[in-house]
């Protein structure tokens, strides 16, 4: 059974997939902080980590947090003073590796300081921390992402504490699925799942969702993170795009889009970016056909809540409870997304 962790007003393990990113500006430049924060939760991030690399960053959370509607987790490395620091500001999470914050004197004092302000910890592994003793026994493998992920863990509870996520991610897809299917075997602990150093938007997107979606189809996984060498706000939108892949999430609009032939007169493919580029965000669930011509295109309109199939002259714009309509393709596009701002209101 998973054990249900709260980060802020969240529930890991609740049955929903919490989606994260991270921010890329320095967290004690507030108005910069807090602008790309307020920018990922409208992209529908649920949590968002931060960066705290000194006094200034932990003593700024308090005004980010402040300004913002999503949990915030402080990532700390290398000092128990800024992990205590950022807890004492705000953070509602804690992303911590205990082996590098000191020894067990520094671990007790952020151990007191979590439980006494209800905070959870991350901890984890990664190809690029895994122990020493742990890689000289096992290699570069998911045994020892996992036997290392748990050493920290261990760390963690022999100070009492229970709120605990734990992560172990490699830039190897095969190895990460490993990992994580191996660590569900041996706890309970809420999964954050990523397939690290992912790489640049096209490329990390295909790894990302071949991990992650593997994993949440297995049923493993309570949090993801797509991580990405692009805007912050594309790894939101990916990860909400895996959750909907894998059925996991449902009030979104679904854009089916036709990827033409030499039937096509018009511009199909332009269109299906701007109508997908307008819904990304959009909570509602729904269906949109974008289709070429007239072979499927009508066909496959009718089974959605709007849709457009192009023709020599005209488009055929067809909606749910009303009659088509026939507009000239020079009118199409305006029409259409008059029609689809109707639809998602």
């Amino acid at each position: 059974m998973i054990r249900k962790v709260c980060v802020g007003s969240f529930v890991l393990g609740g049955g929903t997939v919490a989606v994260q990113s991270m921010t890329t500006k320095k967290t004690s430049d507030v108005q910069a902080c807090v602008a790309q924060i307020l920018a990922l939760q409208a992209a529908g991030c649920d949590i968002v980590r931060v960066a705290v690399a000194d006094e200034a960053d932990a003593r700024a959370l308090r005004a980010v947090v402040e300004r913002v509607n999503v949990p915030v987790v402080a990532d700390v490395h290398f000092s128990a003073k800024l992990a205590v620091l950022a807890v004492e500001n705000g953070a509602h999470k804690l992303r911590i590796n205990p082996g590098n914050i000191g020894g067990e004197a520094q671990i007790a004092r952020v151990a007191a300081c979590v439980k006494a302000h209800h905070v959870p910890v991350r901890v984890g592994a990664n190809t690029g921390s895994i122990e020493k003793e742990h890689l000289a026994r096992y290699g570069r493998s998911a045994q020892a992402l996992v036997e290392s992920a748990l050493a920290n863990v261990a760390v963690l509870e022999r100070q009492g504490m229970e709120d605990i996520v734990i992560s172990v991610k490699a830039s190897d897809v095969p190895l990460t699925v490993e990992a994580y299917t191996l660590l569900r075997s041996r706890c309970g602990y809420p999964l954050h799942l990523g397939v690290t150093e992912a790489g640049t938007k096209e490329a990390g997107i295909v790894k990302s969702s071949v991990g992650i979606g593997a994993l949440l189809l297995a049923g493993i996984g309570e949090t993801i993170r797509v991580s990405l060498s692009a805007d912050p706000a594309e790894e939101v939108y990916a990860g909400h795009a895996i959750l909907r892949a894998c059925g996991l999430e449902n009030d979104y609009v679904e854009v089916v889009a036709c990827p033409t032939c030499g039937r096509c007169r018009y511009d199909c493919i332009g269109l299906a970016a701007r109508v997908q580029d307008r819904v990304r965000a959009v909570r509602k669930k729904c269906k949109v056909a974008v289709m070429g011509c007239v072979v499927n295109g009508p066909g496959e309109a009718r089974g959605c809540d709007l849709g457009i199939a192009g023709g020599e002259e005209y488009c055929v714009i067809i909606q749910k409870g009303r009659a088509d309509e026939r507009v000239r393709k020079e009118d199409a596009e305006r029409v259409f997304f008059e029609r689809l701002e109707e639809l998602i209101g």
